[in-house]
């Protein structure tokens, strides 16, 4: 299935895990870190933990643990190793080295659980090919605003240009995917739907979001639209006309990058 949304909600309030699932978003992912005070860790931890095994695992329930190099994150861990039905995907905040992940993949065992990264600081961004090929990394998250606190930049789209290419092009050579950062304006709609957008257009392959109202919008960027869709046919029957070689549509030169992104289109739309 594309994941093309992803919705937190707080690990503090289990009374909304039932109503983030039935939101219509990709993935859920229930937060045990930014959203809960720290007298609040334990209590969330065991809730979350709780309800999905009830929900039995899907894959795209999610969890974000806190800092795995933190006393509460390593809880979070031994918590989920420790339950019988664990959560297909551990999210990892302030993650900067792939050494973490490498000593994760041990720990885990042989337990199915893939991870997906939070690129949120310096060394983060200079690690992140490395972090992006690493064993069981399904994705990465950028973490625009704890990056933009530590350069000192603001949450503009400029300043967070370089930051944003670079865990395109790292998540491109691990074959993973990318969700952009949640848009904190909940009530400016216009300007979800705009940088949606632009990070679907830089390669972002999804968005996370912070309410319910955002899900849908980010939903209709990242689906392709049926002009879309058509083109993409045009160009794989195109190329198949032409027996694998160079062919032409409507002018233009098909080559094989261009027949892998209407393979990639079509494979979105296919869910």
């Amino acid at each position: 299935m594309a994941e093309r949304s992803l919705l937190f909600v707080p690990g503090s309030r289990p009374e909304r895990f039932g109503k983030a699932l039935a939101a219509g978003a990709d993935i859920v992912c229930i937060d045990l870190e930014d959203s809960v005070a720290p007298e609040g860790k334990a209590a969330a931890r065991a809730a979350a933990i709780a309800f999905i095994a009830e929900q039995g695992a899907p894959s795209g329930l999610w969890l974000r643990i806190n800092p795995v190099r933190s006393k509460v994150g390593l809880a979070d861990l031994l918590a989920v190793l420790d339950s019988s039905v664990a959560p297909a995907t551990l999210m990892l905040p302030k993650l900067t080295d792939a050494a973490d992940l490498a000593l994760l993949d041990e720990v885990i065992g042989d337990r199915d659980i893939t991870l997906v990264p939070l690129i949120e600081t310096a060394a983060g961004l200079r690690n992140a090919a490395a972090i992006a090929t690493a064993r069981r990394v399904r994705a990465l998250l950028f973490g625009a605003v704890d990056l933009s606190a530590e350069l000192g930049c603001t949450l503009d789209w400029e300043p967070l240009l370089h930051a944003r290419a670079t865990l395109v092009a790292a998540a491109a050579e691990g074959g993973v995917g990318l969700f952009d950062v949640p848009h904190i304006d909940v009530a400016d709609a216009d300007g979800l739907r705009a940088g949606t957008l632009r990070a679907k257009a830089l390669g972002f392959t999804g968005r996370a979001c912070i309410h319910p109202a955002q899900v849908d919008a980010v939903n209709t960027v990242f689906t392709p639209t049926e002009a879309e869709i058509a083109r993409a046919r045009r160009v794989l029957e195109a190329f198949e006309q032409a027996g694998g070689g160079v062919a032409l549509l409507d002018g233009k030169l098909i080559e094989i990058p261009v027949v892998r992104a209407a393979r990639r289109v079509l494979g979105v739309a296919a869910g």
